[in-house]
């Protein structure tokens, strides 16, 4: 009976971790970009021990911002907060420069607000506080 008792209070044990794990966790994959469609990637969204959100993004197979009509100087990573609100949380780069030959590229930041959506645009300007009309890739809210 005690081992019984013990392997109940085990699996208990077990599944309460495992959901506490996934529930801090989300991957959220971008949308087919009307503007460069052979875009690809996802955002990872955890919390720290801070109840901070840890974002985590990567992308393949987005165009030289060079190259968009019109072009641009960069793309801008926005993230949309419970109150609605745009935040302008960085500046997309890759590991060899603005984007390799691979045009892949990867992003992470920290932010005490809680995401709803994220987009990224082209800019001309990395440090704007409003994003601009050309929304080259989103997510889905969630």
């Amino acid at each position: 009976m005690k081992t019984l008792i013990k392997n109940n209070v085990l699996i208990i044990s077990t599944l309460l971790i495992l959901s506490s794990l996934s529930s801090c966790s989300k991957k959220v994959n971008f949308l087919t970009s009307s503007v460069v469609p052979a875009a690809r990637g996802y955002v990872k969204i955890n919390n720290d021990k801070n109840k901070n959100y840890v974002i985590q993004m990567q992308l393949s197979e987005l165009a030289e911002v060079q190259r968009l009509q019109p072009p641009k100087q960069t793309y801008v990573i926005w993230m949309v907060t419970e109150q609605d609100i745009s935040k302008n949380i960085g500046q997309l780069k890759s590991s060899t420069g603005l984007f390799s030959k691979q045009l892949k590229a990867s992003f992470k930041t920290v932010s005490s607000f809680k995401p709803t959506q994220f987009f990224i645009t082209a800019e001309d300007d990395p440090s704007i506080q409003f994003p601009g009309t050309q929304v080259v890739i989103s997510t889905d809210s969630f």
